[in-house]
């Protein structure tokens, strides 16, 4: 067990190594068409880091990082994308003995039991931060951010593994929500288009 809380317990954030997995496991060109229906010549298919097991401790571990100095009460966002990212968050958090929770945001309310949009042990009141894997336009964490609003949530900020740098980051600042990522496309050697 000393050697899983040292591996995991080690929460030096290795950029390098996030980008040479996103590289490896999620960066694919060819033509695609993005969630938020714009055209793109390259996606970031960012499941295939975050549900890997390195990929997991190295977002989860630089996304703590970050919210050391003003922690919020929980972190979570919109399903699907941001459950493997909250997992990783909420399990090294624990493994510190941190009480940091976790939540998730529906597409789609319940049809049954409490018919909530937002899932999990968070309450009105409580200041939360968005997770995403990746933000185009910003879209899908802005409807996660209505419903936490909706349900009584603080919304602190937004956090990104990958920002495409396509306006996204600033459409949360706009609204005053800070928007921070551990990477860019700049990352990657792509340069980001004229806004």
């Amino acid at each position: 067990m000393s050697q899983v809380l040292e591996i995991w317990g080690n929460r030096m954030y290795d950029k390098q190594a996030l980008i040479e997995l996103v590289r490896e496991r999620a960066l694919k060109f060819g033509d695609f068409t993005l969630a938020s229906g714009k055209k793109a010549k390259y996606y970031l298919d960012c499941r295939q880091v975050t549900l890997h097991p390195q990929g997991a401790r190295l977002i989860g571990s630089a996304i703590l990082e970050m919210l050391t100095d003003n922690p919020p009460r929980a972190v979570g966002g919109m399903a699907i994308g941001a459950d493997p990212i909250t997992a990783a968050v909420v399990t090294l958090a624990g493994v510190e003995g941190r009480d940091l929770l976790g939540f998730m945001v529906r597409k789609e309310a319940k049809g049954h039991g409490t018919l909530r949009y937002v899932e999990g042990p968070v309450e009105a009141g409580d200041h939360v931060v968005i997770v995403e894997d990746v933000i185009t336009t910003g879209g899908s964490s802005l409807l996660a951010i209505e419903r936490c609003e909706q349900f009584g949530l603080v919304v602190d900020g937004v956090i990104a593994v990958v920002d495409r740098m396509e306006g996204g980051a600033a459409a949360f600042e706009q609204r005053g929500y800070p928007c921070r990522s551990l990477l860019t496309i700049e990352d990657f050697g792509i340069e980001p288009p004229a806004l």
